[in-house]
């Protein structure tokens, strides 16, 4: 792309022409963009870009400009084109002839923003000076970093580094923030360049707490920490342990001008929410400082902590795309006044969660409907699917549908089905119970098929208990003529999707989800298609209905470039830990991330794919694991189906990893009952026997590689050695956290 000019606010703008014939069969572009300075790749969405040229595309979510349908995210969008543009968007005309005539698109204008991450040096350094008179520590903090800085910071008084805010005096423009935190502005310099701030600290504290926030937003941390900086408490004390100490801050302690630590340079960057949340829930269990709890005190923190940051995330997410920073400081402020009292409980059960040690079963594949008595079927295998370890059993959907698998759900009162009579459901549920295995139902509330047609011929009018009209299906589901609000998610084409924000709808729904668990005995809910409405509907359906577990199926696509599957998949997991938000963390999700990143991983022998940049796993399982539901096939994916089949002969090479990781793992019936059963009986006797539970850590702390077999090497503070064979190898340099071997 070649520089045009520049904006009036001083802004290079680039731009690239592409001619194409009209009359050629071109319908649309593709292009991604590249920094030839960094290296960055830009998309949308995760995806290519792509323009349309005609008026008509297939259904596509990552089209740019006017397509068919809603018009996605875009809002900055000015069409130029004819009158012979299709306008059938709203939901009033499914009974319109959809059939549309491709024309040529004359003009539209877009624009979708980018972000550019840019790497810069800057130093922050902290001095230390013990006042002989007051024994108060005098801290003095510069920097060279441009622009407006606010200091976030506080005391703690011992190795729990509870933040805690300070007695007076405070420094000029220093305000409280949620009574945990000081918020202090720094000061320009004389000279102009950088700026600083200074403080008095007593001797009664061990620590000194901080980050900072810039002006345009950007939090700095000491890599997803807090910096520490450790205070001297009498005249005597020096401050010398490197490992206790933030890295990336020079700090010096003078008394008799002591120096410890030398400069190291920081990078500016912005941390999305859900890794600071991500990183309270996993980090916690595994701190050196923080073994002096009990198991059960830890257990219970967590669970606390997990609630409050989805209370706090979800205000701000439920109404905008973007994270609000704020919220990060503002969950660690509201998080660590709430642990701070806590008692030490029990771990309580979530139905995000259950107790934190379930192993689910899918107890059903795409053709088990087909005996008529499968009910019967799994009621026999209850006490051998006990001895295997599991604890929840997934059912399939329960209710009379026009399709025999269950998943266009008709009469939801009616639980006569393919699968058995509903005497014969209630009398599997007790069996399971009586083994000690608790039963999910498969609940289909997006999505319901009608009985009757309207006057235009449309099947959009209900019948059975629940006999609803046209109100109940969303305004702009192209084909079924709602008249309810629009769609909070995605539209299922093959039936009439259903309006949750109408009071009556979720009024019925309540009812009918509390007379399953009264009437039939479920214990919770795997929630299918929870793409088609907002997760805020579910918080609501799940504290009326009080399961003991639930999880949805959020699935959609992962990102590609080139037909190639992104190192990068936190897009992905994004979209799935949004949802488990907007329920405000009282259901699980499957992590379809970590099964994609698996499918390449093991398919290709790219096992580098199994951690993210952070060496966390790269799924949902990384960044939130105990809402983590782990699977590696399900009856849509694998089955007679195959719409995505794990590659095959790697099936034990996914459930080493699911069954050992932390998370909530799923297995498949149709792998149990095979040739695999003996290998899967194992890995889940080896999960109990250790009790690997949802919150489990899971970490690499070394990557190695042996190159052209003549060169070893690793990084990170891991363990490895190269193999013993035929070769010798010797070390050939070593140095922090690294080392290289040559082959002799």
């Amino acid at each position: 792309m070649q520089k045009s000019f520049s904006s009036a606010e001083g802004d290079a703008l680039h731009e690239a022409k592409i001619d194409l014939k009209p009359n050629n069969d071109v319908s649309a572009i593709n292009f991604v963009l590249k920094d030839e300075e960094t290296g960055a790749w830009y998309q949308h969405k995760g995806r290519d870009f792509k323009v349309p040229l005609v008026n008509y595309l297939k259904e596509d979510a990552n089209i740019i400009g006017p397509k068919k349908g809603a018009l996605g995210q875009i809002s900055n969008i000015l069409l130029k084109s004819d009158t012979t543009h299709d306008k059938a968007q709203d939901g009033n005309s499914g009974s319109r002839n959809t059939k549309v005539e491709n024309s040529q698109l004359e003009g539209f204008y877009v624009e979708l923003p980018i972000t550019k991450e840019v790497i810069v040096d800057n130093s922050i350094n902290v001095s230390i000076r013990k006042c002989s008179e007051t024994a108060n520590n005098n801290l003095y903090l510069e920097t060279d970093i441009p622009g407006d800085i606010l200091l976030h910071w506080g005391v703690c008084r011992d190795d729990l580094r509870w933040w805690e805010i300070p007695p007076t005096p405070h420094p000029p423009q220093t305000i409280a923030f949620k009574d945990r935190a000081l918020r202090t502005k720094f000061q320009s310099r004389d000279n102009r360049v950088g700026s600083s701030v200074q403080l008095s600290l007593g001797e009664e504290f061990s620590g000194f707490l901080f980050v900072f926030k810039l002006n345009d937003g950007t939090w700095i941390n000491d890599m997803g920490d807090d910096f520490y900086i450790p205070l001297p408490r009498s005249s005597s004390s020096i401050v010398g342990n490197r490992d206790d100490q933030s890295e990336g801050v020079q700090w010096e302690v003078t008394e008799a001008t002591k120096e410890a630590g030398q400069e190291e340079s920081i990078s500016a960057f912005t941390d999305e929410i859900i890794n600071e949340i991500r990183h309270l829930v996993t980090d916690i269990s595994s701190e050196k400082n923080r073994k002096t709890k009990s198991k059960e005190a830890q257990e219970s923190i967590l669970q606390e902590i997990e609630k409050l940051a989805a209370e706090a995330y979800s205000i701000f997410r439920s109404s905008v795309p973007t994270f609000s920073e704020e919220t990060i400081v503002e969950s660690e402020a509201a998080i660590e006044s709430k642990t701070v009292i806590l008692p030490e409980l029990p771990p309580k059960i979530s139905s995000g969660t259950g107790t934190g040690y379930e192993i689910l079963c899918q107890g059903f594949n795409w053709e088990s409907h087909k005996s008529g008595r499968w009910y019967m079927e799994l009621k026999e295998k209850a006490e051998e699917l006990a001895s295997f370890g599991f604890t929840v059993i997934w059912l399939p959907p329960p209710t009379e549908s026009v399709s025999p698998e269950g998943y266009m759900p008709k009469d939801l009162y009616n639980l006569n089905s393919r699968y058995g009579t509903i005497d014969q459901l209630k009398d599997v549920v007790k069996s399971f119970h009586e083994v000690g295995i608790k039963v999910l139902g498969d609940v289909v509330l997006n999505h319901r098929c009608a009985h009757f047609k309207n006057q235009n011929g449309i099947w959009n009018l209900f019948g059975g208990r629940l006999n609803w009209d046209e109100r109940a299906i969303v305004a702009d589901d192209p084909h079924f003529q709602g008249r309810g609000n629009k769609s909070s998610g995605d539209n299922f084409h093959a039936a009439p999707n259903i309006d949750h924000s109408q009071e009556f709808v979720r009024k019925d729904l309540k009812e009918w989800l509390l007379w399953l668990r009264e009437e039939i005995g479920y214990d919770g809910w795997r929630l299918d298609f929870v793409r088609g409405f907002w997760g805020g509907y579910v918080k609501d359906y799940l504290e009326a209905s009080e399961p003991y577990f639930a999880v949805g199926e959020y699935w959609d696509s992962l990102s590609y470039t080139y037909g190639e599957m992104d190192h990068n998949q936190d897009a992905h997991r994004q979209r799935i830990v949004d949802w488990i938000n907007a329920t405000g963390g009282t259901a699980g999700a499957f992590d379809v991330t970590t099964k994609g990143i698996l499918h390449s991983a093991l398919e290709r022998c790219e096992y580098w794919r199994l951690s993210d940049q952070k060496g966390k796993p790269p799924g949902v399982l990384g960044w939130w694991p105990s809402r983590a539901v782990t699977f590696i096939e399900n009856h849509d994916t694998g089955s007679t189906q195959g719409h995505w089949r794990f590659p095959s002969g790697k099936e034990m090479q996914g459930y080493a990893y699911t069954l050992t990781h932390p998370g909530t793992p799923s297995v498949f019936f149709d792998h149990l009952f095979s040739h695999y059963k003996t290998e899967i009986s194992t890995l889940l006797s080896i999960r109990r026997r250790n009790k690997i539970h949802c919150r489990s850590t899971a970490e690499r702390d070394v990557y190695a590689a042996l190159v052209d077999e003549k060169v070893a090497m690793k990084i990170g503070p891991g363990h490895f050695e190269p193999p013993s064979g035929s070769q010798n190898w010797s070390s050939a340099l070593e140095g922090r956290e690294y080392k290289i071997w040559e082959a002799s």
